[in-house]
């Protein structure tokens, strides 16, 4: 093996241009392949930027020549030479036009035989890549995504710096307080019996700061939920967590839409119009079935119960005379794609998700076809298919349940169909945010009300009043950032007076023993006066899945955890051995096979 003495790099591989011609050069890096020509010998080098062709002949020195015909896929390279212009291009690749005609090189290490190649790992099933995830980062796709992450990371905090916020870090290790998901859990060693948890995000420490004084606070902060995983959830997270004092929710807001902005015009080079459009919260369900729609297609909910409920089908007028509501959408030019056999299909979905049934027209002959048309008298169907302005090939997908079921199928539907039909714009960048929050929600499982985000959620002025009549009426002062259909961000003004903070812990059911224990601290240090503030946190991993256009954060994840919440490449979680859990005074009970 040889050593570096000597050698310095100059550039990373990709750098180089046809204005480096004739220049000498040092580049380093991975072998993506070598090209065995006879009297000409091609390497591919690899490193975080990209690929360059290193390139060997008749003029190379012998014993470097001999040197690069033992060169194997992933060995480390070091190699100096001089950029030349190449014969055959390749416009494939950035460096494409140029390549370095070597004079040095040295062999720094050598690989085995890879489990997979590294330039078509994307071809590979996951179990192989993240047992193999060090060999599967070396993929030019997950390479750039990374680089990307750490990209909008930098941005937000210049961006951030910028406007005189200040980086503080909180605790890794806290008190364990609901915030909604279950928390991962850190036995004490030295109180013994007693348990840390790792945070769900920073909200009390970082309101505690603004008690502090310090008026503008950001942390990109890593955050821990013991939940079920999906393609846009991992149990530890990045969020770009803020606050700020003396401000409202505009402020805060306004904030927000700046570096949404600057970030993907550094990024991407997209221009983000200013200011960011607002949707209320009840807006956003009746139009879209979501409190995080997709706005880059139309497709909008439409309410026709009135029309319904003059109807003999008797499956809307139940839903109607229990204070539910029958919605549609009207699928423009799907009667091709929506075969009878696809309706099928799509009802069986509708089912999996909780409704009864679809009912549906589809207009694909000259007579549309009405699945609940002998229910009908001779002009209703006409009447709807005008309210509709239904045309031929269009569909019109209906479903009837209490209000609340029906919005959130018929949004699940939109979304299915929109895919389905390939409407859905790429390389368009809806951001929106969603304002008016409901404060509670009910939760018929618990029989009680809950915080729709958390409990120290500031509510609307005009709202206080129904905290003791009616909470499905109170509204917070939250606001949620969506872009593209996915959720980014929420945020919200904070309660600062602590006998309302008091009270919103008992309208959650929350004893005083209880309020005290859990959250006596934060009540306290509110006697000594806070100023008004507010804040919110970004998802970092999020943001970065969608701006690579990547199908999960596994992808933009250095070392994601799978379904299960494990890592496969090292086998966390793993046991731990009697002598620490004798030192944590935990013993485990041992699980009867079943």
């Amino acid at each position: 093996m040889d050593n570096m003495k000597g050698l310095k790099r100059t550039n990373y591989c990709a750098t180089l241009t046809m204005a480096d011609v004739g220049k000498e050069v040092v580049v380093s890096g991975f072998v993506q392949r070598q090209r065995d020509l006879g009297s000409l010998i091609f390497i591919d080098l690899r490193d975080r930027s990209g690929i360059v062709q290193l390139a060997f002949d008749e003029n190379t020195d012998k014993d470097i020549f001999d040197k690069a015909f033992t060169i194997r896929a992933e060995y480390v390279l070091m190699a100096k030479g001089i950029v030349r212009e190449r014969s055959s291009k390749n416009k494939e690749i950035p460096t494409g036009d140029i390549e370095i005609d070597v004079k040095d090189l040295r062999l720094l290490s050598i690989s085995e035989t890879p489990p997979f190649e590294i330039a078509k790992a994307d071809e590979v099933g996951d179990e192989t890549t993240l047992r193999y995830r060090y060999l599967n980062l070396r993929n030019e796709r997950l390479t750039k995504n990374i680089i990307m992450r750490h990209k909008i990371a930098k941005i937000a905090r210049e961006y951030f710096y910028d406007n005189d916020f200040l980086e503080i870090e909180t605790p890794m290790m806290i008190k364990s307080t609901p915030e909604g998901a279950r928390d991962y859990v850190v036995p004490s060693r030295i109180h013994n019996g007693k348990f840390y948890a790792l945070p769900q995000s920073p909200q009390i420490y970082k309101q505690l700061l603004m008690v502090a004084g310090f008026d503008r606070y950001i942390q990109l902060a890593r955050c821990f939920r013991d939940e079920d995983l999906r393609a846009d959830r991992q149990p530890e997270f990045t969020q770009i967590d803020l606050e700020m004092s003396f401000v409202d929710t505009d402020d805060i807001m306004d904030m927000a839409e700046g570096f949404i902005r600057k970030l993907m015009k550094e990024t991407i080079d997209v221009d983000i119009p200013y200011p960011l459009p607002r949707l209320t919260y009840a807006d956003a369900m009746n139009n879209y079935g979501s409190d995080k729609p997709d706005t880059r297609f139309d497709m909008h909910i439409k309410d026709i119960s009135d029309w319904a409920g003059q109807t003999d089908f008797a499956v809307f007028t139940t839903a109607i005379e229990n204070k539910g509501s029958v919605k549609a959408i009207v699928a423009k030019n799907a009667a091709e794609t929506y075969t009878r056999k696809k309706i099928d299909k799509l009802t069986e979905f509708v089912k999996g998700i909780g409704a009864k049934g679809l009912a549906y027209i589809r207009w694909a002959e000259e007579e549309p076809s009405c699945s609940f048309g002998k229910f009908l008298k001779d002009d209703e169907l006409q009447r709807l298919l005008d309210s509709l302005e239904l045309e031929k090939g269009d569909c019109v997908f209906i479903v009837s349940d209490k209000t609340s079921m029906a919005l959130s199928v018929m949004g699940a539907v939109r979304l299915k169909v929109a895919k389905e039909l390939g409407i859905i714009p790429e390389n368009k960048w809806n951001f929106l945010w969603i304002t008016e929050m409901p404060f509670f929600e009910y939760d018929e499982e618990l029989g009680q009300w809950v915080a729709m985000h958390h409990p120290f959620t500031m509510p609307m002025d005009e709202s206080i009043p129904y905290l003791d009549t009616d909470k499905g009426l109170v509204k917070a002062k939250a606001f949620d950032l969506v872009l593209n259909g996915t959720e980014l961000s929420s945020g919200s003004m904070r309660i600062t007076d602590c006998q309302l903070q008091n009270k919103m812990f008992e309208l959650l059911g929350m004893s005083q023993e209880e309020i005290d224990a859990k959250f006596g601290f934060l009540v306290e240090a509110y006697k000594y006066a806070s100023p008004p503030h507010g804040g919110m946190g970004i998802g970092l991993d999020r943001l970065a899945m969608l701006i690579c256009g990547a199908d999960s954060l596994r992808d933009v994840t250095a070392f994601p955890k799978v379904q299960n919440a494990s890592e496969i490449m090292s086998g966390a979680p793993s046991e731990i051995d009697t002598i620490q859990l004798d030192e944590l005074g935990i013993d485990l009970k041992a699980r009867e096979k079943e």
